[in-house]
């Protein structure tokens, strides 16, 4: 019998080598080459030559009108943030996660909810239908409408989708697909790009709504070829720690709304519930104020979020002091720190320094360079902030304090729960007064160092 011939495609870019090596010639990436089989099949496209949609003719961009895509709701407001107002027909959804944190729980509840209005489908191709009528009766779910197909064959599930005509499906998970044109296993890099390319094809050409789940390797990124991501139009990943109840779900990509959404949950025995007030869970319950402690009002896509920053600058009995911050970028806080001993006068290049943001939230906007270096600088003095202070602003190389974006939001969400002062950047300083929240606005940190003492004081 003649041996099967193979050559080996990147997990990442796709690329495809006759012979193994360390290194992807395509894209550079190192240990990114798996075996696969040479396909040898005729066309896939065969029993449907056409493409993702009609054939439609050329057009002037001024001729077409431009309509907004219709929603509709999930029935979880969380979630409908993130996809950035709810679901739209024809669109496709990747979500990704660890194992265990959610991704089924939720989508389960959302096509749950679904199933009173619009027809719903769910295929399970990891678990079986009393596995998920178990877990609904478990999460007390009337899923009565709801439609249940456990296959994991693709031309099986496009004649499913053909013949019930469901307006939502979800794929749980697309690793385990496999299409008969192929002939390597499920999982691997050819059977998941060919599903979901074929999955796409039929959401544009019939409207359906199809939300996939996607596994996720040891780095957190999304199993599979990266064309993955190219071709859906949301990308979503599951964030948190599956010992804590919170989870927060954020949009990477989202052609049909805004990326950079949190949705916030915790897990509850009913499953996931989404959390009104997400800011309480990000600040700690002290009884009294401690040294090293800033809050901070940082901005998720259109919320405001209030973070406790905790800091702590201890003597280092190292030859190079430690820098270790969870939650904000290591190399910013290198870079702090220098601007702290360059234009504030205050030296930490003998002492360890840890940032933590609290609730296991990441920051990535430097907005929260102020609240960084008040927290240093209160740990340090071992003295603590005054009490119902919110801080933020960007702190550039030169010393200065840049403004952020959306100021007054951040501050109405301050004083929303209760803080009384707010040092913001002066660019950020509104003639607009806010009920109950005294504004300070400075300019440099220097100067911001300054008025932290005179309030201490």
């Amino acid at each position: 019998m003649a041996k099967a011939k193979t050559n080996y495609t990147c997990t990442e870019c796709g690329g495809i080598s006759a012979k193994w090596a360390g290194q992807c010639p395509a894209c550079g990436q190192w240990n990114t080459l798996v075996e696969t089989l040479i396909e040898t099949s005729g066309n896939r496209y065969s029993a449907q030559p056409q493409g993702l949609a009609q054939t439609t003719p050329v057009l002037t961009l001024a001729d077409i009108e431009a309509i907004d895509v219709p929603r509709f709701g999930t029935g979880i407001e969380e979630f409908d943030r993130v996809l950035g107002g709810g679901l739209v027909a024809g669109g496709v959804v990747l979500i990704g996660g660890d194992p265990g944190i959610g991704k089924s729980t939720l989508l389960l509840q959302a096509l749950a909810n679904l199933s009173g209005v619009k027809q719903a489908l769910y295929v399970s191709g990891e678990e079986s239908g009393a596995q998920i009528a178990l877990r609904a009766k478990r999460l007390a779910i009337d899923a009565a409408g709801l439609k249940l197909q456990a296959e994991i064959q693709l031309e099986k599930i496009l004649a499913t989708l053909a013949d019930l005509k469901p307006q939502v499906v979800v794929i749980d998970s697309i690793q385990t697909m496999y299409s008969d044109a192929l002939t390597s296993a499920p999982g691997s890099v050819a059977q998941v790009r060919e599903c979901a390319a074929q999955l796409t094809r039929v959401a544009k050409q019939t409207g359906i709504t199809v939300i996939m789940v996607g596994h996720v390797t040891k780095e957190g990124a999304l199993a599979g070829p990266r064309v993955l991501e190219h071709i859906v139009d949301t990308v979503l990943y599951f964030e948190g720690d599956t010992h804590s109840s919170f989870r927060l779900v954020r949009a990477f990509k989202n052609r049909f709304g805004a990326v950079n959404e949190l949705g916030v949950f915790a897990m509850t025995e009913k499953g996931l519930k989404g959390v009104s007030n997400p800011s309480a869970l990000f600040l700690s319950q002290h009884d009294s104020q401690v040294a090293g402690s800033c809050v901070m009002v940082t901005q998720e896509g259109t919320r405001p979020l209030l973070v406790e920053i905790q800091a702590l600058v201890d003597s280092s009995h190292m030859p190079n002091a430690r820098r270790l911050s969870v939650g904000l970028e290591q190399n910013r806080l290198a870079m702090l720190l220098a601007v702290l001993h360059r234009h504030a006068g205050v030296a930490a290049f003998d002492q360890d320094v840890f940032i933590n943001a609290v609730g296991g939230v990441k920051i990535t906007e430097p907005a929260a360079d102020l609240a960084v270096l008040l927290a240093i600088q209160s740990s340090m003095r071992n003295k603590p902030l005054p009490r119902g202070l919110a801080v933020f602003g960007e702190v550039g190389l030169a010393g200065e304090i840049r403004p952020a974006p959306r100021g007054q939001e951040r501050l109405r969400e301050a004083a929303k729960l209760g803080f009384s002062t707010a040092m913001i950047p002066k660019s950020n300083v509104s003639k607009q007064k806010i009920e109950g929240l005294t504004v300070i606005g400075v300019e440099r940190i220097d100067e911001a160092l300054a008025k932290i003492r005179d309030m201490a004081l």
